[in-house]
């Protein structure tokens, strides 16, 4: 058994660790406000439009991507190891169709307008860095 002291810096961390989702998607949402019109303005609106393109394609992406994890947990502990059904099995490869028709769909326009796209697909990528980073500001701040 920790102690009291212990036990409620246990508690204190679950909490701010539990927190994360909601950071991270106010991380994507501040680094799209942010970047975007710097995007737009320095490299024009194609690949502006594309980077926003492939922010949305990013952003349905990370929220299927939770709710397909929390399905098949959900799955897996209510369940005695039957398979997956199959729409999550579908949410899961259309993700991907998903993402590979975008880039098909901005490919048959320019090579920039392509590297948008990939940018943009970066933002969860780049929201999880600034997530991870202030956690680790905040846990050795509090002594996690």
């Amino acid at each position: 058994m920790l102690p009291p002291m212990a036990e409620d810096k246990t508690a204190e961390a679950l909490a701010f660790y539990d927190g994360a989702y909601p950071r991270i998607v106010r991380f994507m949402l501040g680094l799209l406000v942010v970047s975007a019109p710097i995007f737009w303005l320095r490299l024009g609106s194609a690949f502006g439009i594309s980077f926003l393109a492939g922010c949305a394609v990013a952003w349905l992406n990370f929220f299927w991507l939770k709710l397909l994890v929390h399905s098949m947990t959900e799955r897996m502990t209510r369940s005695r190891g039957d398979e997956a059904p199959r729409g999550v099995a579908l949410k899961f490869l259309g993700r991907y169709f998903l993402m590979g028709l975008g880039v098909y769909v901005i490919l048959k326009s320019s090579a920039l307008n392509v590297y948008g796209l990939l940018v943009g697909l970066m933002l969860p990528v780049a929201a999880m860095a600034c997530e991870a980073a202030y956690e680790t500001y905040v846990s050795l701040r509090r002594g996690f």
